[in-house]
């Protein structure tokens, strides 16, 4: 949600988006942490047998968790507003 959409909301909504956000976080937690363990995995497998088309793949987790960190950063709105209306 925008910033301005956020301010338009009622402590309730509020509350019920900080539910949301809460498990988005742990979902976003979870999946940076399986693409890592894959990233991980894949580098000591390349490691162990060298293979330079073996590198592309891996740069998809990577892509990945750029995605889910830069989608978590837009949350910081939320969160201020939560902390100016004392709903934390």
């Amino acid at each position: 949600m925008k910033k301005n959409k956020l301010s338009e909301l009622t402590n309730e909504e509020l509350l019920f988006e900080k539910k949301k956000l809460k498990k988005r976080k742990i979902v976003n937690a979870t999946l940076i942490g399986f693409l890592a363990g894959i990233f991980f995995i894949g580098i000591a497998a390349l490691v162990s047998k060298p293979n330079a088309l073996g590198i592309i793949p891996m740069l998809i987790p990577i892509f990945l968790i750029y995605k889910l960190v830069n989608n978590s950063k837009k949350d910081k709105n939320l969160e201020e507003l939560l902390k100016e209306r004392n709903l934390n």
